[in-house]
């Protein structure tokens, strides 16, 4: 199978790795991101299989203005990626900045709802599929996840929205969601801190972007007849821990 695939936030991680490997299989793929320079750099690895698309997801207009412009040849969309998306911070509720949590749901869901709906029309009458960047964090709580969780606890639930309004139109929708990776999450999420991604993936062996890379080119080469609902993968070294108790002295 190949085709057209848009990827959101193509410029690092799981959307630079799945940009790769679908043009490497022979889909022309098209790539945003708000980093002009590494989507040029992707343009020149690539070659005429990419389009870049330089815009914030959560600037609608900005959105429009680029499909406006999107040539021709890349305008039969057969499989949407919503990969854009950040976590902010590590703190508990309470000591969270609320601009990040505002941050966050702008990116995670309105950027993505943004996104889809825009293509929406052009899946279904080319009966495609749309994969969803969800994550653990939408079944397992931790301490400091709060926001963060719940917008791919949203994600999630979307998805099997999608699948249900869907129904009879062809259009296929999974939720991919993954345990620990190693991208630049962490050096986002702490605020550019290397040596913090460094220390919680030490020894850890984490899923790594070629990884999803993979995964989401699995999902989309299965037969038209079959929709994968959600994959949760994790790194074996990561498991599920205890409930937390605290004691009242």
């Amino acid at each position: 199978m190949s085709g057209t695939i848009l990827i959101t936030g193509a410029t690092s991680g799981f959307g630079h790795a799945t940009a790769k490997l679908f043009a490497k299989n022979g889909w022309k793929v098209i790539g945003t991101g708000r980093r002009a320079e590494r989507l040029a750099a992707l343009k020149d690895e690539i070659g005429g299989a990419f389009h870049g698309m330089v815009f914030d997801i959560t600037d609608e207009a900005a959105m429009a203005s680029e499909f406006a412009a999107l040539p021709a040849e890349f305008q039969e969309i057969d499989v949407l990626v919503n990969n854009a998306g950040l976590a902010l911070g590590t703190a508990t509720a309470p000591n969270v900045p609320l601009k990040d949590w505002h941050t966050m749901v702008n990116t995670n869901i309105t950027g993505l709802l943004n996104i889809t709906h825009h293509l929406l029309p052009i899946l279904i009458e080319r009966r495609g599929m749309i994969v969803n960047l969800s994550s653990v964090a939408a079944h397992w709580p931790y301490a400091g996840g709060n926001v963060y969780a719940g917008t791919k606890a949203f994600l999630r639930q979307f998805s099997l929205g999608l699948r249900s309004d869907m129904h009879g139109k062809g259009v296929r929708v999974t939720s991919i969601e993954p345990g620990m990776c190693e991208t630049e999450f962490t050096v986002v999420r702490t605020g550019g801190d290397q040596s913090a991604s460094d220390t919680l993936y030490k020894g850890v062996n984490p899923i790594l972007p070629e990884d999803i890379a993979n995964t989401i080119q699995w999902v989309a080469s299965q037969p038209k007849h079959i929709n994968i609902n959600s994959i949760e993968l994790m790194p074996v070294n990561q498991s599920f821990a205890g409930f937390q108790v605290h004691r009242d002295v």
